[in-house]
């Protein structure tokens, strides 16, 4: 089952069980997702591209919420943290730093980096590895730095 098709899946239990939290966020995903599709043409979403909205809503919720914070608007803040909870269990766990700093290290192995100049080559070299999945792209240019720089 695709992603897309487990948020109307959940979207429609959701409905049947009156689960407002959950609903109204849902329906946010798929509104995001039918305008992705009405942009594309396409008929279905692929996984990654249906991933990438996701974590677009992930993190404005999280942004959102610590704006609400500073302005101590808790109630809006809480709000805004369940959403995301709603969200996040549709993203898988974060790759691991372990697990990048291997890639980064057989990247640069087999692109023979040698130096900082290197970087963008060894930067979509990993990032390519993990298409498709969650991973932080500022994590995987932190390792990078840090390798190409010690060489």
């Amino acid at each position: 089952m695709t992603l897309q098709e487990t948020i109307n899946a959940d979207l429609k239990l959701a409905l049947k069980a009156k689960e407002e939290p959950l609903l109204g966020t849902l329906r946010l995903l798929k509104a995001d997702i039918q305008y992705e599709l009405t942009k594309t043409g396409a008929a279905e979403l692929s996984d990654p591209a249906v991933m990438q909205i996701l974590k677009t809503n992930f993190k404005k919720r999280k942004d959102t919420a610590v704006e609400y914070d500073k302005a101590n608007r808790k109630d809006l803040a809480d709000k805004e943290r369940l959403e995301a909870d709603v969200i996040a269990r549709y993203i898988p766990a974060e790759i691991s730093d372990e697990e990048i700093q291997k890639a980064v290290e057989v990247a640069i192995q087999e692109l023979g980096a040698a130096g900082p100049s290197d970087m963008g080559k060894v930067m979509g070299k990993v990032m390519a590895v993990f298409k498709g999945q969650n991973i932080d792209g500022s994590k995987v240019s932190h390792h990078v730095k840090q390798a190409l720089t010690s060489r």
